[in-house]
């Protein structure tokens, strides 16, 4: 439920009851009768209350598991990039290795074969 549907269904309710009340206040009739009105009045708003409350909280529930959910999904997105980062750098890191071997076993060639330029 969105906020505004639900200050609006709350203040319909408040409207309805005090409309209620004030009905039974203004209309002659017997105080056992306006009691036992009032009463029932009190009985049925508290069910609603209970009830737009029931459906508040079944959606805040929803929105509190998809917003779980769209964080474990970007944390997941944001870990599968660090690995692949991490795996690229591994690469890079083993190209750089293999060629620096490859440069001082070239260098050691020349060296004993004495075609050093030093």
């Amino acid at each position: 439920m969105s906020k505004t549907k639900g200050k609006v269904t709350l203040g319909l309710l408040f409207g309805a009851v005090a409309g209620f009340f004030a009905g039974i206040l203004s209309a002659p009739q017997s105080g056992k009768k306006t009691r036992k009105d009032l009463k029932d009045s009190a009985v049925d708003l508290k069910k609603k209350a209970a009830s737009t409350a029931e459906e508040t909280v079944g959606d805040l529930k929803y929105r509190a598991v998809d917003a779980v959910d769209d964080v474990r999904d970007r944390v997941l997105d944001r870990y599968d990039d660090a690995v692949d980062a991490v795996d690229e750098l591994k690469r890079r890191a083993g190209r750089a290795i293999d060629g620096a071997k490859k440069g001082f076993k070239d260098e050691d060639d020349e060296d004993e074969n004495g075609k050093s330029d030093k």
